[in-house]
Order: C-alpha cells, then sequence, then structure tokens
C-alpha cells in the first residue's frame, strides 16, 4: 500500500469523525421553539421546518405557541429559562422587546436565543430574518411606479406588533412621502389570529364607504395573509381595477397571483433559508465555534405575473 493511499485513508477517517463528531453535538441537546403565531402559514413552515432539521441532528425539540398571547409567551420563556433542561431558546416571529424581561432569565441561565424572523436585542445570539426594510421598499416601489403610475388612492392593511412586519411598514411610511400624487386612505390594523377573514372584512367595509369605481387604486399589504383577505373581498364585490399586493410569497398568495386577478405582487421570502442560518450557526455554538451575533438576511426575490410560474410548486 502506497504512502499517498494511506494518508488518503488517513484522511478520509479523520473527516468521518470530525462529521460524526458534529452530529454528536446536537445529539440530546434540548431546544425550545417558541412562538405565538403558530397558526400563520409561513410561521408553522418555518417552525415545522426547523424542527425537522433539529431532530435530524439528534436533537430534541419542544415547540410552545401561544396563540397569540405575548403575556403567555413571556410566561412560557420564563419557565423554560429557570427550568434548567434548555439548550437553547429559539423565537419565530415574536419581538423579543415585548418579553426582554423574561429573556433577560434565559441570558442569566446561559441559555442562546435565537430568532427567526424576529428582532434582535441585546443578549440574544442571532435572529435570522429578511431585510424586511428592503423587502418593504421593494414591493411599494414596485406598487408606486409600475402598477399606480405614480398617482391614486391606496389603503394599508398592517401589523405593527410584529418586527418584521413594522419594518415594512416604515419602508411604506417613508416612501409614501415622496409621491404627492398617491393619497394613504386609510391604515388598517389586521389582527394575527384569523388574518385573512380579517382582511377580508376590512375591505369589505372600506369598499362600502369607498363604493364609486376609481375611488380605491390598491390596497397594500404587508404580508400576504391580508392580501389574500383584500383579494377574496373585491373579487366578491366584483371591483377588478383595484391592485393587491402582498409579501411573504407563500403558495396561496402565489397561485392567487397566477390566476391574473387584483393580485399582482408579492415579495418571496426564503423561511426556509432562515431556518437553515438558525440551525447552521446553533450547530457552531454547540461544537464550540464562536459565532457572530446580530442579524443575518436570506435573500428574497420579488413575485409578479411575469415570473410567478418559477414559485409554483
Amino acid at each position: 500500500m502506497t504512502m499517498r493511499r494511506i494518508t488518503a485513508i488517513i484522511l478520509t477517517a479523520c473527516l468521518l469523525l470530525l462529521s460524526s463528531a458534529a452530529l454528536a453535538d446536537m445529539s440530546g441537546k434540548q431546544v425550545a421553539l417558541m412562538t405565538p403565531y403558530l397558526g400563520s402559514v409561513t410561521t408553522n413552515q418555518m417552525v415545522e421546518y426547523m424542527k425537522g432539521l433539529l431532530e435530524q441532528k439528534g436533537a430534541q425539540v419542544n415547540v410552545i405557541n401561544t396563540n397569540n398571547d405575548f403575556a403567555e409567551l413571556a410566561s412560557q420563556v420564563e419557565n423554560v429559562a429557570i427550568g434548567g433542561v434548555t439548550d437553547a431558546i429559539v423565537l419565530v416571529s415574536a419581538d423579543p422587546s415585548q418579553i426582554a424581561n423574561q429573556l433577560q432569565d434565559a441570558f442569566d441561565a446561559g441559555i442562546p436565543v435565537f430568532g427567526c424572523d424576529s428582532g434582535f436585542i441585546d443578549g440574544m445570539t442571532l435572529n435570522a430574518t429578511s431585510d424586511n426594510y428592503q423587502m418593504g421598499s421593494l414591493i411599494v416601489r414596485y406598487l408606486f411606479d409600475e402598477l399606480m403610475g405614480g398617482k391614486g388612492t391606496v389603503i394599508a392593511l398592517t401589523h405593527r406588533p410584529h418586527p418584521g412586519v413594522v419594518k415594512r411598514c416604515e419602508a411604506f411610511d417613508d416612501i409614501i412621502r415622496e409621491y404627492p400624487d398617491i393619497t394613504l386612505i386609510t391604515e388598517q390594523h389586521v389582527p394575527a389570529e384569523q388574518p385573512i377573514n380579517d382582511a377580508q372584512t376590512i375591505v369589505e367595509n372600506l369598499l362600502l364607504a369607498n363604493a364609486e369605481s376609481g375611488s380605491v387604486t390598491a390596497i397594500w399589504a404587508a404580508w400576504d395573509e391580508p392580501a389574500i383577505g383584500a383579494t377574496q373581498a373585491l373579487k366578491e364585490a366584483g371591483r377588478d381595477e383595484v391592485i393587491v399586493t402582498g409579501v411573504d410569497g407563500n403558495q396561496q398568495a402565489v397561485s392567487l397571483l397566477s390566476e391574473g386577478g387584483n393580485l399582482k405582487a408579492t415579495v418571496a421570502q426564503n423561511f426556509e433559508g432562515m431556518g437553515d442560518i438558525v440551525v447552521e450557526e446553533m450547530e457552531k455554538l454547540f461544537d464550540g465555534v464562536e459565532i457572530e451575533k446580530g442579524e443575518k438576511y436570506a435573500p428574497a426575490t420579488l413575485i409578479t405575473i411575469e415570473n410567478v410560474a418559477d414559485f409554483i410548486d
């Protein structure tokens, strides 16, 4: 056997040992995936994706959903922090600033706290998200310039308690000031519990108050579920002239967009990419690698009628 062959065998064995060690670092780790919004299509998608990845690597995963109740989320974080058995917490689509006191208990206990499509506060390890301000700017510019031609009226459907959504709303607020010929009719808060149904009801009522054709040019929805509800309300009212845009790129929205109705554009977030970032960085941390704290972005893509076929499953 040649020396080159012996060296190759030794290197292969070392790589296998290193690979096994990396997986072993996740084996038996207790990870809590915590969210107030598991009923959301996209939040559920992220939770299930990360749960699968972590379990494949040997981690034990506890999914905690507080059904839109932030007080309960705070209580659950506190319970996890003082329980002494959790190796990492992942907040999914939750604003950490609203539960900062309870997260401090986790920080004090030495439990790393990750975010996925959440915000970031001092003490956290990492938040993987989209650049929500950039996404907001991308869809607002496309709506105002390409779809509205720089003039008309718009309704905004928002949910500012969500840290990602509020960044998109800030982009909307900043950009609309540049368009003197575009008028904001109203901004309406859409609750997170049943955003499609609630948005549909909100838009139905707004259409009654703006019954004349052409009185509403567009509806800007800060995420896809309200855009879907708005589209349903417009279809039932026969208001084909009203433009709708969303953000997230969930499959129901993509399907509606492909049909050529009121919904004209959305932005596809890379939710699996966010989950990949969280799991990869957590694995590094468990392996003793120092990771850079702060926010990491997964790239997003504008979806229009021109490229929607590329996003249909």
